[in-house]
């Protein structure tokens, strides 16, 4: 008997962040796994439904239809639109899908409209604090991507623990990256210049390293911020650009980045909140060294690859900048462990999670590797 999935693709029609980067990459792999390792995915049959401006992926076992119907788009085409094309199961991978839905695996990122609320409008935490624990108390499965944040789902009681399997996110993809400078990257590249990615969303923090322009800037040292905000999610500080020492990039294309983060002295990721950390994992799979908070899903991801330091104290950032700098064999030793530790974490691993569930929820054996849902400390 044919077994019958669909994919939310509305993530295809938005701009490319870290949420829409896991699943173009869960996407891509389950894909590869059903092509090689057809015995995964028995009898089974996916389908990719995107909204019609959807930027739709070459795909080779997964078919894709694109599902139009004026004037919806956004949470309605998601809602009513997608809910109406669902064969059988659903995999959401974005925060949110479908409430009629119930055979759902959705994977929820991270709470951090509630642990944070002044990165996010209002209108944006109001449909997050309502959609998120009636989707999670609905669908089938919940997925998330680390430890930190599956228990930040449970403290919030947006769903229990047995609902709740750890699929991370996966390095391949950056790994993969042509390093090519662009006029404006190789203008601040150099081992003098710390990369900042976040851009003014006020819990990437990324303002405590701009208040140390001055104190960076007596040593030589340069500031280089990379990212924009959606002002209709985020709520952002005031940038401060009158140290002539900062420059703020906005957005850069894989390749800049990949560019940028090889020719420099590190990334420096200061969050007070992260679901997971996507930006330090892609360094360490570079060979960038980084310096990143000690706060939520941080340690977790990064292990021993990384130095810390609080959110908080702009003295110890600046200690450990001064290490990166000063001492070339901890700097070298840094991007050695952290290659190693960026291997721990791949697509096709957790690509091939999705498939454990989908066959348990289809009412197959539970897969040898033991139960799907993880307990959460």
């Amino acid at each position: 008997m044919e077994r019958s999935w669909t994919i939310n693709g509305r993530f295809l029609a938005q701009p490319l962040t870290g949420v829409q980067r896991y699943a173009f990459e869960i996407v891509r792999a389950l894909d590869e796994l059903i092509v090689n390792q057809p015995l995964l995915a028995s009898r089974l049959k996916i389908e990719l439904l995107v909204p019609r401006d959807a930027k739709v992926p070459s795909l080779r076992a997964i078919s894709t239809r694109a599902i139009a119907i004026a004037p919806m788009h956004g949470h309605l085409w998601e809602q009513a639109a997608l809910a109406a094309h669902v064969r059988g199961g659903l995999l959401s991978f974005c925060n949110t899908g479908p409430l009629s839905v119930r055979k759902q695996i959705l994977c929820i990122h991270d709470v951090n409209t509630r642990t944070y609320p002044q990165s996010y409008s209002l209108p944006f935490r109001l449909l997050y604090r309502t959609l998120l624990p009636a989707l999670g108390r609905r669908v089938a499965a919940v997925a998330t991507v680390s430890r930190y944040s599956a228990g930040e789902l449970v403290r919030h009681r947006i769903c229990g623990p047995d609902k709740i399997t750890v699929i991370p996110n996966g390095h391949e993809h950056a790994a993969s990256w042509k390093p090519r400078h662009s006029q404006r990257t190789r203008a601040v590249a150099g081992r003098d210049t710390i990369v900042v990615i976040g851009s003014a969303i006020a819990h990437k923090n990324t303002g405590l390293i701009i208040g140390m322009a001055e104190r960076l800037a007596a040593v030589g040292l340069r500031i280089a911020v990379v990212g924009m905000s959606d002002a209709r999610v985020y709520r952002t500080s005031g940038r401060k650009e009158s140290a002539s020492n900062v420059t703020w990039l906005g957005r850069l294309s894989d390749e800049e980045l990949a560019a940028l983060l090889q020719d420099c002295l590190c990334l420096a990721f200061p969050s007070f909140i992260e679901g997971f950390g996507l930006p330090p994992l892609e360094a360490m799979a570079i060979g960038c060294p980084i310096v990143v908070s000690n706060r939520a899903s941080l340690p977790e991801i990064c292990g021993e690859a990384a130095l810390y330091a609080s959110p908080n104290d702009a003295e110890a950032w600046f200690d450990r900048f001064m290490r990166v700098r000063n001492m070339p064999d901890v700097r070298d030793e840094m991007i050695g462990i952290g290659r190693m530790q960026a291997s721990n974490f791949q697509w096709k691993a957790s690509a091939s999670r999705y498939l454990d569930i989908m066959a348990v929820l289809d009412g197959m054996s539970k897969p040898s590797g033991g139960p799907v849902a993880v307990s959460i400390a």
